[in-house]
């Protein structure tokens, strides 16, 4: 038996993650406390990531705990995690998947499709707003931040006709009744890692990496691994307007992954690949493959 300190968020939805965890350790017979943190992506809500530093203000205050020795864990939303680790820490485990899909939250359309013209959007997601605009360019699509209750308030009051969220949070959180449409990948293709929980450690815990390895769920780290291939080679951070997911039939892993643009001045580049992954190597490879496949039709859209 051991004693864990989890650095986590103090959202709803990042404490609940944490206790997830926090569960399962203590299911082993570890003592388990948590360090609740706020971020500084928590405190700046007037800007979207992309103009004030991207996803690594989610997970900075976290490692500097980690590397601090005040926790011995963090645990994120895989989809928040930059694509490169700082020297010293290590992506320890990926757990298994929750719904990895997009949620249409009205409290008056039950679809997107039923949106009068000019209808108002809510989301700060480039990924989102790129695919937005190539399904239905009529929109208006006006920026939200904010944690999920924060969100969902500013929806009620009216400010939006519609708000974009992840499938998986509302679902953790028990406000699935909240959902009134969910996108299936073929639809809007989700981010690298979404629905995903990540968990970072310093890289030379050893015994914190041992805890954990029954919390590894393989089918999904392989998965995640070759999105977040994905976004790594195309530079991967909240700036840029990627989706990347995949999905195992048989023993088989095919990987979606589109590229678009925010302004919908370009049409959307899409790209499919398939092989047979049992090894992170493997995954990684997939993820070069279709990155390089992306890459070229963005730069044949850019030449036209």
């Amino acid at each position: 038996m051991q004693h864990f300190t989890i650095a986590t968020r103090e959202s709803r939805l990042a404490l609940w993650q944490a206790e997830h965890v926090q569960a399962l350790l203590q299911l082993q017979g570890h003592q388990v406390s948590l360090l609740g943190m706020t971020t500084k992506g928590d405190q700046i809500l007037d800007r979207s990531l992309s103009k004030v530093g991207g996803k690594g203000l989610f997970v900075k205050e976290l490692e500097t705990a980690l590397e601090e020795g005040r926790a011995d864990l963090a645990v994120h939303s895989l989809k928040d995690v930059p694509m490169e680790l700082p020297p010293g820490f290590a992506l320890a485990c990926v757990m298994e998947r929750e719904d990895p899909r997009d949620a249409w939250v009205s409290n008056q359309y039950a679809s997107i499709d039923a949106l009068p013209q000019g209808a108002v959007v809510g989301t700060s997601s480039l990924r989102r707003v790129a695919l937005l605009r190539a399904i239905r360019p009529d929109l208006k699509i006006e920026p939200l931040r904010g944690n999920l209750d924060t969100r969902l308030r500013k929806l009620d009051e009216g400010l939006y006709d519609g708000i974009i969220l992840a499938a998986a949070g509302l679902k953790r959180l028990g406000l699935a009744s909240r959902i009134a449409q969910v996108f299936e990948p073929s639809y809007m293709l989700p981010a690298a890692g979404q629905g995903a929980l990540g968990i970072e450690i310093p890289s030379d815990r050893d015994d914190v990496a041992q805890a954990l390895s029954h919390l590894l769920h393989m089918p999904t780290f392989l998965a995640v691994s070759a999105e977040r291939m994905v976004s790594r080679l195309m530079g991967g951070s909240c700036s840029m307007p990627l989706a990347a997911h995949a999905t195992f039939s048989g023993d088989s892993l095919e990987l979606h992954a589109a590229w678009g643009d925010p302004e919908g001045a370009q049409p959307l580049v899409q790209v499919n690949g398939k092989a047979a992954v049992y090894t992170l190597e493997q995954a990684e490879a997939l993820g070069t493959q279709v990155a390089q496949a992306l890459q070229a039709g963005v730069a044949k859209n850019a030449a036209l």
